[in-house]
């Protein structure tokens, strides 16, 4: 299972999720551009020497990223809030990636249209969404329990 980031905004956000994977054992993948220098001070600051622990990939854009995916015959699913189907009654595999979108607009359409499943995380109504590194932990933890690889 790995993580895989849209453009990230938020640097703080980011290097939480660099160290949540470390400590979990998850690779993440940046799909740039990134809103950040990536190696901002307050993204090292975030990530602290976690990422000394973590297997990452950068991919210059989305096409690349989407390329490696079907190459490596990973099943992308995406994180939206546009989706009614429920990360808790789905099944993953060992082979997903977890797609999150950016932080202040999710992911383009035509990427909606593309990925393997749509899933979201349940939440009383009336409210936005979850912070995204807080919903990553939330779909990570579900997904290694689901697939025994925690």
């Amino acid at each position: 299972m790995r993580i895989a980031l849209f453009e990230p905004d938020i640097p703080q956000n980011t290097g939480n999720i660099f160290r949540l994977g470390a400590c979990m054992g998850v690779a993440v993948d940046i799909i740039e551009p990134t809103g950040f220098v990536f190696d901002d001070k307050k993204f090292r600051r975030s990530a602290m020497d976690y990422i000394d622990h973590l297997i990452y990939k950068r991919h210059d854009d989305w096409q690349h990223f989407y390329e490696w995916v079907k190459e490596k015959k990973f099943r992308l699913i995406l994180m939206t809030t546009k989706s009614k189907e429920s990360l808790y009654k789905f099944k993953f595999h060992p082979s997903d990636i977890l797609l999150f979108g950016r932080e202040s607009a999710g992911v383009p359409d035509n990427i909606h249209k593309i990925v393997d499943h749509r899933l979201t995380i349940p939440m009383q109504d009336g409210v936005r969404s979850i912070n995204l590194s807080s919903s990553v932990a939330l779909v990570l933890g579900e997904g290694l329990r689901q697939t025994n690889q925690l």
